[in-house]
């Protein structure tokens, strides 16, 4: 797998698709701070770790609101072939519209908005609304 983020990406917007109420991925901790936020930006439900070392998996609750899906977009923005930067200026655009765009900066994982307050530029990950 070279792109472990776009792939837990597409695994949820599938199993949204498919109407399931849960999911489970391989775990990486990477995957596991996306999953983090997601829950507090209320676009998932719930999180569990199982399996012993070094077989972990994300057990992920996936979350409706009146049978909708509560994720309905997401896009990739920074792939492995293609890297997106933005440094503090340019994090004023990304804030505009919908939903939430996330990045990985040097403080880890985090918002669009986190970031501005933190003062810190980074990778764009993706955009979710």
């Amino acid at each position: 797998m070279t792109d472990p983020i776009a792939d837990l990406l597409t695994r949820i917007k599938n199993a949204y698709l498919a109407k399931h109420q849960s999911l489970i991925v391989p775990h990486s901790r990477l995957k596991e701070a996306l999953v983090k936020i997601l829950i507090n930006n209320h676009y998932l439900k719930g999180l569990k770790i199982e399996g012993k070392r070094p077989f972990l998996n994300l057990n992920i609750d996936l979350k409706y609101i009146n049978r909708q899906p509560a994720l309905t977009n997401v896009r990739r923005i920074s792939r492995p072939g293609v890297r997106h930067y933005a440094d503090v200026a340019k994090l004023d655009r990304l804030i505009k519209g919908r939903g939430v765009t996330l990045l990985s900066t040097s403080k880890g994982i985090m918002t669009v908005a986190e970031a501005r307050k933190l003062s810190v530029g980074g990778e764009i990950i993706c955009k979710i609304s």
